[in-house]
């Protein structure tokens, strides 16, 4: 029994790193190679010892694909093929290829050049790691091998951001990696078509939030950034470079123009040259509006966002800074934090998700006193918001890429155990499909149906437009024909039985059905048969019914005969004959016979 089978190494029942394995069609793919946030040790890599234990990841694996360029989907990249040793293909879109090495320089530069790690990727590795991508259009069916082939779809999110669909023959999955299906500033919403996957594999980061308008959750950023910023404090927006920080970014840049503020607005430097000259480069993954206003202004090149320098933090006044990394768990927005955290009248404001062990998650769970290096202990007095500005679908985007694509069944992956139970319930119910929610490590079977594709003679198609009906796309249709299997297994035709008789040079065996029908009549054989012609003739107008020579009535191809019983010559036995063509009809007549026949006038 063919079977497709899921285990998710990373974002099984949690948010931490995504990476997951699929067997298909006995091909294996591996969805995502993300890196944890939330740990610094063994456990921030996903156990790739549970692929295989002993032979090279190459023989085992047939390709690897990306879907973005967060580090909780790519960050585990080079150690999985530098350091554990991969070498086959890798596969994402083209914003990917150019944005995910500069993401990963830039973290490796913080845990080693700055915390001093071991047993970690070096500059080298990520260059040899990224020659092994290959780069994937929007739509475009890519062909890995004879058999696996896959296609990307926008996904929003982020830049280059994409869902992917797996291909083995008649069997698919749908992985949809990290998704947004409501537009925003800078990008589209996400879409796929009616694909039909045997198996939808969601990101469920949201599971049971259906969020707020946007205007609102604008509106109330900033209302709280203005009100920090009159009152002469701070305000801090740790952010990922690309992506939430475009968007913030572009809102603040508009609100600074339109209330004429003075206060200046800083965006961590070096990251944010190289992330808008991407945007540029890529504008086409962009909304419309950006897209046609690009020829007069870019959105990207901003008049009151300037270049962070680590001095001004120290500086007085008042100053809004976007620094990354997006969850305060190292880098330049953890030191600005440390720097600004014991003054109430500052704030921070996280936009987005924060994982588990990181500061962003502790302060957002109402941590007022941090454990820092060096037991350090400082107090928060700053004031700490959240407002998701998450590119994530909510649980009425994610009901709705499901209503897209119509899978067979569901898989969520990349959200909370507690709410993945919630929403699992849901789509099963609206949808009436399985869903399942695997952990780390724990596999998932699904047995598939293979459909089998047949061709149809042009002759027994004709026979069937014949007959006055109209194929309907929307109805399934049956067709009598004989299948016969050419040279190869996987090369089926229905053809009329003629035609298969003549092809295969066989003579036409006659298969008939016989039923015998007992009537109260003491008449002779032949006045019988008569009396059946009668009435028969007056019931069926639309059939043909003959009274032949011999005694015997035919209508269409079925044949009745009269016969003496043997026992009771009060009794005739009616043998009612038909082939398997006329089985509805036989069936009819037969029952029609058994009620007996009108009474003759005597």
């Amino acid at each position: 029994m063919p079977e497709i089978r899921v285990t998710p190494l990373g974002a099984g029942q949690d948010v931490g790193r995504s990476c997951i394995l699929v067997s298909i069609g006995g091909k294996n793919v591996m969805l995502d190679c993300g890196m944890h946030m939330g740990f610094n040790d063994d456990r921030r890599f996903p156990d790739f010892s549970y692929i295989t234990r002993n032979g090279r990841l190459t023989d085992f694996l047939d390709c690897v694909i990306i879907s973005h360029f967060h580090l909780d989907h790519c960050g585990a990249l080079p150690y999985f093929s530098e350091m554990v040793g991969y070498d086959g293909p890798i596969y994402m879109t083209h914003p990917t290829q150019a944005i995910c090495p500069i993401l990963l320089e830039d973290y490796r530069k913080i845990a080693v050049d700055k915390k001093g790690e071991a047993n970690f990727f070096t500059s080298q590795m990520i260059k040899d790691c990224m020659k092994k991508v290959v780069a994937v259009h929007l739509h475009q069916t890519v062909q890995v091998d004879d058999e696996l082939e896959i296609k990307a779809y926008y996904a929003g999110h982020v830049l280059g951001a994409a869902m992917f669909q797996i291909k083995v023959g008649s069997e698919s999955v749908v992985y949809t990696g990290d998704y947004n299906m409501t537009p925003d500033r800078h990008l589209g919403a996400a879409w796929i078509d009616k694909c039909r996957p045997n198996l939808l594999i969601t990101e469920s980061t949201y599971a049971t939030t259906i969020r707020d308008s946007k205007r609102c959750r604008e509106r109330d950023f900033l209302k709280k950034v203005h009100e920090t910023v009159e009152r002469g404090g701070k305000v801090l927006i740790p952010v990922f470079a690309l992506g939430r920080a475009q968007e913030l970014c572009i809102l603040l840049e508009t609100f600074w123009e339109r209330v004429n503020l003075k206060a200046p607005i800083y965006f961590s430097t070096g990251l944010t040259e190289k992330a808008n000259h991407y945007y540029k480069l890529f504008i086409t993954w962009t909304n419309q509006k950006i897209r046609k206003t690009f020829v007069q202004r870019n959105m990207f090149e901003f008049k009151h966002i300037k270049a962070f320098d680590r001095a001004f933090a120290d500086n007085p006044g008042p100053m809004v800074v976007f620094a990354t990394p997006g969850m305060l768990h190292a880098g330049q927005s953890l030191q600005i934090f440390r720097k600004w955290a014991g003054n109430e009248k500052n704030m921070v404001i996280m936009p987005g998700y924060c994982v588990q062990g990181t500061v962003g998650h502790k302060i957002l769970s109402g941590q007022r006193k941090l454990e820092m290096e060096g037991r350090q202990v400082l107090e928060v007095k700053m004031q700490v918001e959240y407002m998701s500005f998450s590119a994530h679908a909510d649980a009425k985007g994610i009901m709705q890429l499901v209503g897209q694509a119509e899978p067979e069944s569901v898989l969520l992956v990349h959200g909370e155990a507690k709410k993945m139970e919630f929403l699992k319930q849901k789509i099963e119910q609206e949808f009436r499909v399985n869903c399942y929610m695997p952990a780390n490590g724990e596999t998932v079977t699904l047995p598939t149906s293979p459909s089998i594709p047949v061709g149809i003679s042009l002759g027994l198609l004709k026979r069937e437009m014949a007959q006055g009906l109209l194929p309907n796309a929307k109805k399934p249709r049956l067709l009598h024909g004989t299948l016969i299997m050419k040279d190869s297994v996987s090369s089926f035709q229905l053809v009329s039985s003629e035609q298969a008789l003549k092809e295969l040079g066989l003579a036409e065996h006659q298969l008939r059905f016989t039923c015998r029908v007992h009537l109260h009549d003491s008449r002779k054989e032949q006045e019988t048969a008569a009396r059946v012609y009668s009435h028969l003739k007056s019931v069926l107008k639309d059939h043909c019914v003959q009274h032949l020579p011999d005694g015997s009535v035919t209508v269409e191809s079925i044949l009745i005969q009269a016969a003496a019983h043997s026992e009771d010559p009060g009794t005739k036995v009616l043998l009612v004959s038909w082939t398997y063509q006329d089985e509805e009809l036989g069936s009819y007549l037969t029952s029609l016979l058994k009620k007996g026949l009108p009474q003759a006038p005597s």
